[in-house]
């Protein structure tokens, strides 16, 4: 049976489960005193005024009516006060729903209502977005403003952020461990977004889990880039709480690839979390131009990554290890990580400690060897499940495990491989073909940046595969070109018949390839895309 676990590190300070947040983070501050740090835009504050700054909000939003159990929706860009707010809202014996800024109205509308939250933190530049679909949130006492903003619209009440964090210092209301901590909303990709419910235990045995594999004392200082509304970037922003030794954390309002480089040098940055878009973005860079002789690892997660930008960054930047992971929401962003010195191209690393992974077959059984099944896993990560929907709970944790509707398989170290999410499969004439082949095929192209490959509804063979190419500045490359290319290196059922060349590939609001964006034009489309930038020869 193809079933891997890894065990506990023992050199952890702390175990994965058993506390709540707010309790490990007290035992942090205590254990690290004012030597952490943190550093936004020029500015920096040591592991303490953090502290004194959670413990004061915290009191600030139980004075305005927060109660242990209450949602409280965090709506914001990347800033120190998201960091304070998550764990204040933890220490109220609250749950933290963190949405991503990027949401459209009725999208925010929907994550207020269904979760029933009672207060919205956000910034001022989404405030209006925020009072419009908080106006029609029955349970919405109010809106909380870090930053100068105008007078209230829509006539939902304003608080001050800076106001609730002068309130006296609360102590600490402790929840059992295996209570709500997050609940975050998915992408919706099939429908509305669901509530994934993650317990204090998930959450920090996710994080204990990461600092386990990927904790070296050598490497203190990372830059943070990833959103920290988003599951991995929540994950990683309570990776200190389980470190042996504090270190320092480089934080980015958002991800630029030339602001990027500039941290890292000037920081002298040795590690950072990113997702494969922004790892495509930082090689159209000049990146030896910039000194990052400190740069030691970058992680990826969040999506797969091509074999094209891992041999680019080892050609480029060769004394920094590419390191890939995976983990979904429902597992608090954890599966799989690659150890330290440990990565193997073309795998997401290992089953992380505590986390079992099975790979199931169509018919239920487990799958052997090197064979492609669902990946199915079990661990104090897994959600606790969906917010309000006992049914869909019940079809993903069938059976004792989560089933996330990736494909993938497990060779005999041990090193988990995804294939690719199965319903992104692509069924042409009774065959199966997953888009990734035919991604990592294109992108070894030298004049392709990226490609996104989805299925497009034939009347002859039910699916054609249809590749969308983003090219590099000045590239003449034809899509016949880029047909003839993959036909040579694909089998005849996988290589594209459809080659379009677009200006960039449509990214999620987690800068994940839009599929279904993707899916959703070529389905509705009625006639044939220009000649210019599409290619369809014979099959």
């Amino acid at each position: 049976m193809t079933q891997v676990s890894a065990g506990a590190s023992p050199t952890l300070p702390t175990t994965p489960t058993g506390s709540s947040l707010q309790r490990l983070a007290d035992e942090a501050w205590t254990r690290d005193a004012g030597r952490s740090a943190l550093y936004f835009e020029d500015r920096g504050w040591t592991g303490d005024q953090l502290a004194n700054r959670i413990r004061r909000l915290s009191g600030g939003l139980r004075a305005a009516g927060i109660s242990p159990g209450d949602r409280v929706v965090v709506c914001m860009a990347n800033c120190p006060e998201v960091t304070v707010t998550y764990h204040a809202i933890w220490r109220a014996g609250a749950v933290a729903t963190p949405v991503l800024f990027l949401l459209s109205e009725d999208e925010l509308r929907h994550v207020l209502t269904d979760s029933g939250a009672v207060l919205v933190i956000t910034t001022p530049e989404f405030l209006p977005k925020v009072t419009a679909a908080a106006a029609d949130a029955a349970t919405i006492r109010g809106v909380v403003v870090a930053g100068e903003h105008g007078p209230a619209e829509g006539g939902v009440p304003l608080l001050d952020f800076a106001e609730l964090e002068a309130a006296d210092p609360a102590e600490l209301i402790d929840r059992d461990p295996t209570s709500l901590a997050a609940l975050l909303y998915t992408g919706g990709t099939t429908g509305r977004s669901k509530g994934v419910m993650i317990s204090h235990n998930a959450l920090s045995a996710a994080a204990w889990a990461a600092t386990a594999t990927s904790y070296d004392p050598a490497q203190r200082t990372a830059l943070l880039a990833l959103p920290l509304s988003h599951v991995y970037g929540l994950m990683v922003s309570v990776m200190s709480l389980h470190t042996p030794e504090p270190g320092v954390t480089v934080l980015m309002r958002w991800f630029d690839p030339v602001g990027w480089l500039q941290l890292a040098q000037q920081h002298k940055v040795n590690a950072s979390p990113l997702v494969p878009s922004m790892l495509q973005m930082l090689l159209q860079q000049p990146l030896e131009d910039y000194n990052l002789t400190e740069l030691v690892r970058l992680n990826s997660g969040a999506a797969p990554l091509p074999r094209q930008v891992i041999d680019d960054f080892r050609r480029r930047l060769p004394h920094v290890e590419i390191a890939e992971g995976y983990g979904c929401t429902e597992s608090a962003a954890i599966i799989a990580t690659s150890p330290l010195g440990q990565a193997r191209p073309g795998s997401v690393g290992k089953p992380a400690p505590g986390v079992d992974v099975r790979i199931e077959r169509p018919d239920g059984r487990a799958a052997g060897l090197d064979e492609d099944g669902e990946i199915c896993i079990r661990g104090a990560v897994v959600m606790s499940g969906y917010w309000n929907a006992p049914e869909e709970t019940a079809k993903a944790l069938r059976g004792g495990y989560f089933h996330t509707g990736d494909v993938g398989r497990l060779d005999a170290d041990g090193y988990l491989f995804i294939v690719d999410r199965i319903k992104d499969l692509i069924i042409r004439g009774g065959y199966n073909v997953y888009p990734r082949d035919v991604e990592d095929v294109l992108v070894q192209h030298p004049d392709v940046v990226t490609a996104a490959v989805v299925g497009k509804p034939d009347p002859k063979y039910g699916e054609e595969v249809v590749a969308f190419v983003q090219l590099t500045p000045g590239s003449t490359v034809t899509p016949e070109e880029l047909v003839a290319h993959a036909r040579q290196h694909l089998s005849a059922v996988k290589y594209p018949r459809e080659v379009r060349i677009v200006d960039a590939i449509p990214l999620t609001s987690v800068l994940k390839t839009d599929r279904k964006r993707l899916r959703a034009q070529v389905a509705s489309e009625t006639q044939r895309a220009p000649a210019a930038t599409q290619a369809t020869p014979p099959t």
